[in-house]
């Protein structure tokens, strides 16, 4: 269709592995997971590693919510440089891989910091990996998120909040026809009113508790309002107009892992500042006040156990804490 958003989806292929068959072997210590707290994808990312507990076996690399044409920059940390990898820009790694490296620089990433490479960017894989390859570096207590009886589910309700949600945002706010917008928009809110139906008997997605399919909508919904209602378009209702989304969405982001991932300043700054075809002012908007994400959800009442047989995380390492909506 003229007009059509077509995300580039040809990502680095290779998978780091306990039997290392890719030539990367799951190793504590010797990866770098690179993310910018503004970014959907990366979100996902970080919530698994937070979920799993995987923080002292995978570092974490934090860029700023800005980002030119060419990477994503470490201007966050002293000196624009990151600690770790001694790089100013994302790119580098990318290009330490190959320097004629054709494609977007995108986050997450995973980097071999021995070699200073991009290992993977494929962000659907890097968290089905993190439940199954990285097994042995799991907290005491890890949830299953991809539980094997399930994944035919999970993959099939996934799939469809990847086209329609996750990436229908997205169709709908770089559409450049109204064709193109009109047909993106319809999809999304069919999708979001599909998923209303299913979680109002249920608490999660798939089961009876959190599995990889709530973690890949949650980082929509939670930029919901904040960006893609106004910023893309998306403006049948908002999130907070939808009642079974809204207090879905609470019960994740008060649930240890999803929501002290979040920093809605970060997010705003990204998309309202970046995408000038979109917002050429960069003006980014001062709302929506996000204290409405504390309040009470009552969807305990619906039964589930949000992590199953296992416990929830820690509080994040001091380095990894974003801002306390409570003050």
């Amino acid at each position: 269709m003229t007009g059509e958003f077509k995300r580039d989806q040809n990502y680095l292929p290779d998978r780091i592995t306990a039997d290392g068959r890719d030539g990367w072997p799951v190793e504590a210590g010797r990866y770098r997971l690179v993310i910018a707290r503004a970014c959907p994808w990366a979100n996902r990312a970080a919530i698994v590693r937070r979920l799993l507990g995987l923080e002292d076996a995978l570092s974490l690399g934090l860029c700023g919510p800005t980002h030119d044409e060419r990477s994503w920059t470490f201007d966050l940390d002293p000196g624009g440089r990151d600690p770790v990898l001694g790089i100013e820009r994302l790119q580098e790694a990318f290009f330490q891989r190959d320097p004629e490296y054709p494609r977007g620089i995108t986050v997450p990433a995973i980097v071999d910091v021995p070699s200073g490479q991009v290992v993977t960017n494929d962000f659907k894989q890097m968290t089905l990996d993190f439940s199954g390859e990285w097994r042995k570096f799991h907290r005491e207590g890890a949830p299953e998120l991809y539980p094997e009886p399930l994944r035919g589910e999970i993959d099939d309700v996934a799939e469809k909040v990847f086209r329609d949600v996750n990436n229908g945002v997205y169709k709908a706010g770089f559409a450049t026809t109204q064709e193109a917008y009109e047909e993106a928009y319809r999809a999304l809110f069919s999708r979001l009113d599909w998923l209303s139906e299913r979680l109002a008997t249920q608490r999660y997605l798939v089961g009876d508790t959190i599995t990889e399919a709530d973690v890949r909508l949650f980082t929509t919904l939670v930029r919901f309002d904040s960006v893609y209602h106004g910023h893309f378009k998306c403006n049948r209702q908002k999130l907070t107009e939808m009642p079974v989304l809204w207090a879905y969405s609470r019960d994740l982001f008060q649930t240890p892992g999803f929501g002290d991932t979040i920093d809605f300043d970060q997010i705003k700054e990204h998309y309202y500042v970046v995408h000038r075809s979109v917002n050429p002012t960069g003006i980014v908007p001062l709302g929506p006040d996000p204290s409405g994400w504390l309040t009470a959800h009552g969807r305990e009442e619906l039964g589930g156990r949000p992590f199953g047989d296992g416990t929830p995380p820690g509080p994040p390492p001091a380095g990894e804490r974003v801002p306390d909506l409570a003050g």
